[in-house]
């Protein structure tokens, strides 16, 4: 049960290309954005799409393979866990963000058609 106290997991698009960096520390690190869609009929009887965007970052050699693997629109996924940290804007004022850390990921579909999009 260890493994379930904090495991998120996720079958959505990405909505830019990864963006990889370098740490000050000389650490690689991935950030993206993925995409989840839920619909459902609202009381109206319309289809209704709920769109969820949700920030997942990896590291090490793992970002550097989400960074050659996934492209804006790939379909994938993911397992991670959830990450609540705050930081200092530019403005100066305090921000709050949560982040999914990247465990394991599994790039679905067709491989070349997403190298050529």
């Amino acid at each position: 049960m260890n493994t379930l106290k904090n495991n998120v997991q996720l079958i959505g698009n990405l909505g830019n290309d990864p963006e990889l960096r370098e740490t000050a520390q000389g650490r690689k690190m991935a950030r993206m954005s993925v995409a989840t869609n839920d619909s459902y009929k609202n009381q109206a009887g319309e289809r209704v799409t709920d769109t969820q965007w949700h920030t997942v970052v990896a590291w090490g050699k793992q970002a550097e393979q989400v960074a050659q693997l996934l492209r804006k629109g790939s379909k994938l996924a993911l397992q991670g866990r959830l990450v609540h940290r705050s930081y200092e804007g530019k403005d100066g004022q305090k921000r709050y963000i949560t982040e999914i850390v990247l465990n394991e990921f599994q790039l679905m579909g067709n491989r070349e058609a997403v190298a050529a999009e």
